[in-house]
């Protein structure tokens, strides 16, 4: 029986691919996983990958998010300390919760783009703090 493609649902496109190597990229960062089998459809390239091959591609991307969350905390921990404020008026400052720089610094969530770029934009001109109070 043909495997349908569940991407554009062509009945005969889906052949068997083995041992084939991935590159996974997010955030400026990439991880290659080699050994990956599963599906691919010849007309829209779309790929299933067998469930080993799903676990592990899904794994290499997870630690690349979680390398990315590190880098982050560390990155808005420097900041704030460099301004002076408390993780408390950190978050006052973003609208955040009395926790949020907490939770942020130790990796357990990931600031928004507006904390990062607020941030990031303060670390270049920390004398515009002055003006958001």
């Amino acid at each position: 029986m043909a495997r349908k493609c569940l991407n554009c649902e062509a009945r005969e496109g889906m052949t068997r691919f083995k041992g084939e190597t991935f590159t996974i990229e997010h955030a400026g960062m990439t991880a290659k996983v080699g050994g990956l089998s599963g599906w691919r459809c010849a007309g829209c390239s779309e790929v299933e990958f067998d469930a080993d091959s799903a676990r592990r591609y899904a794994a290499a991307g997870d630690e690349l998010v979680l390398r990315d969350r590190e880098r982050l905390s560390k990155e808005i921990r420097r900041i704030r300390r460099k301004l002076g404020l408390s993780q408390v008026a950190a978050a006052r400052l973003t609208g955040g919760g009395h926790n949020a720089f907490s939770r942020y610094e130790r990796g357990e969530a990931a600031p928004l783009p507006a904390v990062v770029n607020l941030f990031r934009l303060l670390d270049k001109h920390p004398e515009l703090l002055k003006d958001l109070g």
